[in-house]
């Protein structure tokens, strides 16, 4: 194993835990506003994830972009509807 692999590994493992210890902290009424945040996130990952899928050349690092963009996409997606229907809670209700 290298040692760019191992530094790798131990530093995803490491923001894992963080991550979840973070997300667990929030209060439920700052999650879908922590989102909608994060969807500015999730965009730039689609963009970094379509230049490392786009290679010609179809290897392990072109595999994983193409898996990135895909998830990165779900949650892009996925966060705006959540954060619509969140929204349309606040909307006022026309009288009929």
């Amino acid at each position: 194993m290298s040692p760019e692999l191992l530094t790798g590994l131990v530093v995803f493992v490491l923001a894992s835990f963080v991550g979840f210890e973070v997300i667990n902290k929030v209060p439920p009424t700052l999650h879908t506003p922590l989102m909608s945040g994060s969807n500015a996130i999730s965009g730039i990952a689609v963009v970094g994830a379509l230049l490392i899928a786009g290679t010609q050349d179809w290897n392990v690092t072109t595999s994983l972009g193409f898996f990135a963009v895909i998830l990165a996409t779900i949650n892009v997606v996925g966060g705006f509807l959540v954060t619509d229907r969140m929204l349309q809670m606040f909307k006022k209700k026309e009288a009929k």
